[in-house]
C-alpha cells in the first residue's frame, strides 16, 4: 500500500491541477482526493517492491530447483530403463536370425501358383 506521505502529496497535485476558480474548495477537495484515492487504492492488490523483488527470488530459486530435478528425474529414468541382455531384445524376445522372412499373406500368394481366368 501507498505511504500517508505520497497520498497526501498525490492529492495536493491533484487539487493544484484544478482551474483557479475552483481552487477556493481545495481543502475539502484535497480531502476528497486523498479518501478516493485510499479507497481506489486499497482494493488493488498491490505489493511494494520489496516485497516484489523477495517474490521473484524466489521464483527465480524455485525454477533453478526445478530444472536440476528434471535433470536428476532423466537420469534416474534412464538408469531405470531395463538393459537389453546378450541375444534378447528389449521386449525379451529372440531376435530373429537373419534371411528368415515372416510369412505373410502376401508373400504366400506370391509362392502360390497363379490361376488362369476361366472362359465363361
Amino acid at each position: 500500500m501507498l505511504e500517508p506521505k505520497t497520498l497526501d502529496d498525490l492529492a495536493r497535485r491533484l487539487a493544484d491541477s484544478l482551474p483557479e476558480g475552483v481552487k477556493v474548495l481545495r481543502e475539502d477537495l484535497n480531502r476528497g482526493f486523498r479518501s478516493t484515492l485510499e479507497a481506489g487504492l486499497g482494493r488493488l492488490e498491490l505489493v511494494t517492491r520489496e516485497e516484489f523483488d523477495v517474490q521473484a527470488a524466489v521464483l527465480a530459486r524455485t525454477r533453478t530447483k526445478l530444472e536440476a530435478l528434471a535433470v536428476r528425474v532423466a537420469e534416474l529414468e534412464a538408469a531405470a530403463a531395463p538393459m537389453p541382455a546378450a541375444g534378447k531384445t528389449a521386449a525379451g524376445k529372440t531376435p530373429a536370425k537373419k534371411g528368415a522372412a515372416k510369412k505373410t499373406k502376401a508373400s504366400s500368394r506370391a509362392d502360390a501358383p497363379a490361376q488362369q481366368p476361366s472362359a465363361d
